[in-house]
């Protein structure tokens, strides 16, 4: 279930690099503890459009979904271990951030095939 959506300002990142940190978080993710393996989902998307504190600076956002369920400590764990990863991968990179949610699991609907 858990979902990784990476949002990143256009020329961030080359396009091998984006699947290089698609695969890195995908792997720190799960390397927590916190979910497994084959319940994480990961995307990514870039902005043609944006600005960073009024400029046209680099940016990668990473916006983690989680039914909730996990504890503070774990979060934070998780969302310092994800930006590691990309501070680690994106060096140049003007802003990375990380946001841990909550999903509320009454209202969360998948459909499978």
């Amino acid at each position: 279930m858990p979902h990784l959506v990476i949002e990143y300002s256009e020329g961030a990142l080359a396009r091998d690099d984006v699947t290089g940190l698609m695969e890195a978080l995908f792997d720190a993710a799960w390397r927590t503890g916190i979910m497994k393996a084959e319940d994480v989902k990961v995307r990514a998307c870039v902005y043609n459009d944006f600005l960073v504190a009024g400029k046209r600076d680099s940016f990668v956002h990473l916006s983690v979904h989680l039914l909730e369920g996990r504890s503070p400590d774990q979060k934070v764990e998780l969302s310092t271990s994800l930006r590691r990863t990309m501070t680690e991968r994106c060096p140049d990179v003007v802003s990375i951030s990380v946001d841990v949610r909550d999903m509320d699991p009454v209202a969360y609907k998948k459909r499978l095939k």
